[in-house]
């Protein structure tokens, strides 16, 4: 057995920068990492879709060059091998960039294998055991394949299969309308793809405000994507080469055909294989790992980060549960996850960045509550650049002034929107970013518009 001051399992986005900043304090560190380092934002993720995302991107403006009076002769064509060749490399040199980072620290050791627990403090990974008196768990998520009928009969792919794609489908059926789906949807109609979403609720990214949701769609059956919503009974088979999903919606056809399935139906803990029944941790309905609000679990001397803990779904978030681990336990500090702000986008083009409350959350709350919204239409920035659809959106409380939540679709969503983020994490009142002096001309400028605009909402019980 080999004894080290603390175990890390997993080389997602937390484990990593623990191990750093554990070994730099002179602790003793093992990362077992039974995959690819760097986890899903690395390699199935973040990185690789938003590189095909950027890909599309230039494909959709090239297209649209002559709006901008900009001549391109002959058709937009796609070299979907190179497309993906230029992914994959980005996702390969983050990957390696992360491997000899761990492999250069000092006091660590990186463990290639699968780890399981056979007690609270020793964990095995093949032939092998490992001992440390603190271990923390940063094993992350995977694609959650519902036992839709028929499901097993037809070829589909998850996110992880469709980022390693070197070709276009003819016509991709993705089931699933929310974040994943929408974004792989837009991706690869704009490689020129025939795309049809199905989705099981009555309507897209069920989480968001109608208005963002109607407008999401919107600018997705704008591009020529075919959206199914109020699909209640999922099922799939095949004809000869083509793969059939039946959807039973209330409008159009009962049977959907296609070349290819994309399945975008949510994530699942990576937890069902580590043992943990061995060391004491318990786990929600779901297979997430139960944690407090310093991320320990039922276990003493364990901890989980990451999307394994179902308190967060994002790189950022699980990079936050390091900061919170390392600052509680070698800063002396009381970091809380519930001090933590939601906030996340859509990376759809254009893309819709959010924090805090949507407006049905916090009417819900029953506070009552002010609302500013702005059609993208009449946002400078916006026209300059040609891309008007979208809208932002502002919420406060009526009564304290905090301001609650806010939302922009529209384009540089995903980065407008830290304007009221860091507002938020500080505190201000919504007097403070009115009275703030954005840039001009940019989409930012015009938080203090939707301030001044603002307007009282029923709050509902």
């Amino acid at each position: 057995m080999r004894t080290f001051d603390a175990i890390i399992i997993g080389a997602g986005q937390a484990g990593p920068s623990l191990a750093a900043r554990l070994s730099a304090a002179g602790r003793s560190v093992a990362i077992i990492e039974r995959k690819h380092v760097g986890g899903t934002c690395v390699n199935t993720g973040c990185k690789p879709t938003k590189a095909l995302v950027a890909s599309a991107h230039a494909a959709h403006i090239a297209r649209r060059a002559a709006d901008f009076g900009v001549v391109i002769g002959g058709d937009v064509t796609i070299d979907m091998p190179s497309v993906f060749r230029r992914s994959h490399k980005i996702t390969l040199d983050s990957r390696m960039s992360n491997e000899r980072w761990l492999e250069g620290l000092e006091n660590c050791t990186l463990i290639r294998g699968h780890a399981r627990f056979e007690d609270r403090t020793t964990v095995r990974v093949g032939d092998e055991r490992l001992f440390a008196p603190q271990i923390f768990i940063n094993v992350g998520g995977r694609a959650a394949i519902p036992d839709f009928p028929g499901i097993h009969d037809v070829p589909f792919m998850t996110n992880s299969d469709i980022v390693m794609l070197e070709r276009v489908p003819k016509h991709l059926i993705i089931v699933g309308g929310s974040y994943i789906g929408l974004e792989f949807a837009q991706m690869y109609h704009r490689f020129g793809a025939e795309v049809t979403i199905v989705e099981k609720g009555p309507r897209l990214v069920a989480r968001e405000d109608e208005e963002i949701s109607d407008a999401i769609q919107a600018v997705l059956e704008g591009e020529g994507i075919a959206v199914r919503t109020a699909a209640e009974c999922i099922r799939f088979s095949r004809d000869g080469e083509d793969v059939i999903v039946g959807v039973n919606c209330t409008k159009g056809e009962p049977d959907i055909r296609g070349s290819d399935i994309l399945l975008a139906t949510g994530r699942k803990p990576n937890t069902d294989d580590l043992g943990l029944d061995a060391a004491g941790v318990a786990l929600d309905e779901r297979g997430y790992i139960i944690v407090d609000d310093a991320l320990a679990t039922s276990a003493p001397g364990i901890w989980a980060m990451g999307d394994c803990n179902g308190r967060g779904a994002f790189t950022h978030t699980a990079y936050n549960d390091f900061e919170i681990i390392a600052a509680n336990l070698l800063d002396g500090e009381t970091r809380k996850v519930s001090d933590r702000l939601p906030g996340y986008a859509l990376y759809i083009d254009p893309p819709l960045g959010r924090v805090g409350m949507s407006e049905r959350e916090a009417s819900a709350s029953g506070r009552r509550i002010l609302v500013g919204r702005l059609p993208m239409a009449r946002v400078g920035r916006a026209v300059e650049k040609g891309e008007t659809q979208g809208l932002m959106k502002i919420i406060a409380d009526a009564d304290t002034r905090e301001i609650l939540g806010a939302a922009i679709l529209g384009t540089g969503g995903d980065e407008a929107i830290h304007g009221v983020l860091d507002m938020m994490n500080v505190g201000a009142h919504y007097d403070d970013l009115r009275w703030a002096v954005p840039i001009h001309p940019t989409i930012s400028e015009f938080w203090p518009t939707l301030v001044l605009g603002m307007k009282p909402v029923d709050a509902s019980p």
